[in-house]
């Protein structure tokens, strides 16, 4: 008999971020090591205002300041 894999915790959670210039991205990803304990998802938007500083390093363009960040809804097609 074959065995069972066990199933894998998800490697990344999904948010989508509001700017404050009422811009919005949705589905970054951020470790899902990084979050739960007692900050909850508290760390996600410092994780994710780092990325906006890479990527506006990256790319010369500076992006506005994060507004809100919520968990994506993400549905699976049927």
């Amino acid at each position: 008999m074959a065995r069972k894999k066990s199933k894998a915790q998800a490697e990344f959670i999904l948010f989508d971020v509001f700017y404050e210039d009422g811009t919005r991205t949705s589905n970054r990803k951020v470790p899902s090591s990084a979050l739960g304990g007692l900050e909850g998802d508290a760390p996600a938007q410092e994780i994710l205002e780092s990325q906006d500083q890479e990527i506006a390093a990256r790319s010369g363009r500076a992006r506005s300041r994060i507004k809100e960040v919520k968990r994506s809804t993400v549905t699976a097609a049927k």
